[in-house]
């Protein structure tokens, strides 16, 4: 054996060369492996008796990626594409031994060699697309001359991860050897090469695939036209179709990849790929919690029970019956238990329907909801997580049962989203087991999880907390507590200005197009509409004191009625209302204002900016621990743009000085209640930043 660098090690078994990759976490594409790459490669050309060579890595995967932390440095070390020429030119077959996952740059490599070996576990993929980025090494050229221009669109805009047995039927991987077996199938692999005499096969001169789609624009604008939605607001989608264009329409491989190299250099250096790897590394983080090692103990959690079978308390049971856990549903009625346990079936059926499922999954899972009438039977759970509507009173009634029943050492756990888990922890005599766990919803779908840590949790309920949202494929970020936490406070500071504005002569439909352009889901009148407008609404109590009142009282309380700020057709598309209109004209005439006309630019820097406002003094008051957590918030459960990089983000993007200067120009509009935060007038002042 010859060890190349501290990455890389050189073996031979007769004829066949291994080149073996050691680079922990992930093998990804840094610079110390490029070098031994390279050098590994050329010492095997020069070593006499070598007909064919195997590369191979160890750990848990095949090369990854790049190694985005190197991006917007000065290069160091071998380019990829000199390593990826020296596959090419060898003078011998290469063959790539894949397990794990080979995406992005390391699947561009594989695609280099002339032929791929994987076993049955492994994926393969290009994802570059979900850090606003595009392969930028060959895999917009390459890919589309094995899987063809349609199959090769789907996967570089999707970023999707394909599995070995479909690699295989698509050309990508050339044969699957057993698992356990890798090296000695690849071995294996290249002596059958050896002995058959085929060719040093280079997919860059491959063009049978292309020749079908070229001088075929119709399968890009269709695709596009198909895709809008999912598109919106992105730039690397586009970016990557037109690579795929060029891989088939161009004259050679060169000049599409010279394409690729252009726009990729666009990419990499532009705002929407910045923010796009920020808030990749800023999720990460949010794991991270500066008081709680990483090595803290975690409460054992094989047993989960949840209160409350609704909308909320289903949800949050699947996440759990996906991993294997069972799960114990508590109700206070027979047909509460009945209907919420059917919904969670129907929801799995129409996975089933979509193919994500098989039946037997779906079986399974329902097998481990177990529904009960009796909190007794939560005494044996690990994690008690309540789940019902929002009030302090009931809850507190909830969890001073839940002290008497359940064992000692178990998590309790809250869903709610804005009340003090403080007060509701001292309705037991166990607060340090007590934290939030503030689900969204649909609870089975949304990606975030808020951890909402008492003033007495203890670290080991916080690390549990946090290690089971990770589990369960939730993006769990850490909160203090305080009204609405992080996310629903700031969510409260724009609805502030949305509702202000409108009292000055916007109407819903102004306030949501903006948001909406800027790149968010919904605005908040139309989220309103889908949520309903009478939740916290009495018919009993209302005086018309707010035009939502009004709204509600004129029987229009959002899409379920097909009217409240919009109205709606049968399939729930909004149009502006004339009703609503009049009913906020009249308000705001009845309140002695004058309506004025509110530019577009003015409802954007109140909206985002008031957000960001409200985010420094979460952060100043310890609420958040970093910036970069509120962005993961925001992001994950409320729909930010990932490509604007989250509030905070956006206001460094902005500047600072900026943000504060136009908050002050508006001045007495932004509200009586309103206050600059002295932290951002601070970082402002002083030219800092909230996250570069």
């Amino acid at each position: 054996m010859t060890t190349i660098n501290p990455v890389t090690t050189l073996t031979t078994d007769g004829e066949i060369a291994v080149l073996s990759l050691n680079h922990p976490p992930v093998n990804a594409l840094s610079a110390i492996l490029r070098e031994g790459l390279l050098a590994g490669l050329q010492q095997a050309k020069a070593m006499p008796g070598i007909r064919a060579l195997v590369l191979i890595c160890e750990g848990r995967t095949f090369l990854a990626g790049a190694d985005i932390s190197e991006f917007g440095k000065p290069p160091q070390g071998p380019s990829l594409h000199l390593i990826q020429d020296e596959i090419e030119a060898a003078p011998f077959p290469v063959v790539a031994a894949i397990h794990g996952t080979s995406l992005g740059g390391g699947f561009e490599v594989a695609l280099c060699c002339h032929y791929r070996v994987a076993v049955p576990s492994a994926k393969c993929g290009l994802p570059e697309v979900h850090l606003g980025l595009l392969p930028g090494a060959g895999g917009t050229q390459r890919l589309p001359r094995i899987v063809g221009a349609a199959k090769a669109l789907e996967m570089v805009t999707s970023g999707t991860h394909v599995g070995g047995a479909e690699s295989l039927a698509m050309g990508l991987f050339d044969q699957l050897v057993p698992e356990g077996e890798l090296l000695a199938g690849a071995k294996q692999f290249a002596r059958q090469v050896l002995a058959e005499g085929r060719p040093l096969r280079k997919v860059r001169d491959a063009d049978d695939k292309l020749l079908p789609d070229r001088g075929n624009p119709a399968l890009f604008a269709n695709f596009r036209a198909a895709n809008a939605k999912r598109f919106r607001g992105f730039l690397a989608p586009e970016y990557n179709i037109r690579c795929i264009e060029a891989a088939v329409n161009s004259t050679s491989f060169d000049e599409g990849k010279q394409v690729e190299r252009t726009l990729f250099l666009e990419l990499v250096s532009g705002i929407q790929s910045q923010a796009q790897r920020y808030a990749f590394f800023a999720e990460r983080q949010a794991q991270k919690i500066g008081d709680v090692p990483a090595d803290t103990p975690t409460v054992p959690v094989a047993r989960v029970g949840i209160i409350g079978a609704g909308t909320m308390g289903g949800g949050i049971a699947m996440n759990f019956a996906n991993v294997g856990l069972p799960v114990t549903l508590v109700e206070t009625s027979q047909a509460a238990l009945d209907k919420g346990l059917a919904v969670v079936r129907r929801n799995y059926e129409n996975s089933a329907k979509r193919g994500k499922l098989t039946a037997a999954q779906v079986a399974q899972r329902m097998a481990l909801l177990t529904g009960s009438l009796d909190m007794q039977s939560l005494a044996d759970c690990d994690l008690v997580i309540e789940a019902v509507f929002e009030n302090m009173a009931i809850k507190k009634e909830i969890f001073a049962r839940l002290d008497a029943i359940v064992k000692p050492g178990a998590v309790l756990a809250t869903n709610t989203s804005a009340l003090n888990v403080n007060e509701i922890a001292t309705a037991t005599t166990r607060p340090e087991a007590v934290v939030g766990m503030h689900f969204f919803s649909p609870a089975n779908v949304m990606k975030l999880l808020e951890v909402v840590r008492g003033d007495k949790t203890s670290k080991a309920v916080v690390a549990t907390a946090m290690q089971i949202g990770k589990k369960i494929g939730k993006v769990a970020a850490l909160s203090g507590v305080c009204p609405g936490f992080i996310g629903n406070r700031i969510l409260a500071a724009r609805g502030a200005q949305s509702q202000a504005m409108l009292l000055e002569g916007a109407m819903p439909w102004d306030i949501d197009r903006v948001l909406y352009d800027f790149g968010m889901p919904m605005g908040p009148f139309a989220m309103s509409d889908l949520a309903g407008l009478d939740i916290g609404w009495s018919a009993e109590t209302s005086r018309g004191a707010s035009i939502r009142d009004l709204l509600c009282e004129a029987g229009r309380r959002g899409q379920k009625t097909s009217a409240g700020y919009y109205d709606y057709d049968e399939a729930r598309n909004a149009r502006p209302s004339e009703v609503t209109r009049g009913i906020v004209s009249a308000f705001v005439a009845r309140q002695g204002r004058t309506p004025r006309a509110i530019s577009d630019t003015e409802i954007l820097e109140r909206c985002t900016y008031a957000m960001v406002n409200e985010a420094a003094k979460i952060l100043e008051e310890g609420i958040a621990q970093r910036a970069s957590d509120i962005d993961t918030v925001w992001i994950n459960g409320y729909g930010w743009p990932v490509y604007r990089g989250g509030p905070m983000f956006h206001a460094d993007t902005v500047g600072l000085p900026t943000v504060v200067e136009r908050l002050q120009a508006y001045g007495d509009r932004m509200g009586p209640g309103f206050s600059l935060s002295p932290l951002l007038l601070r970082k402002a002042a002083a030219g800092e930043h909230f996250t570069r």
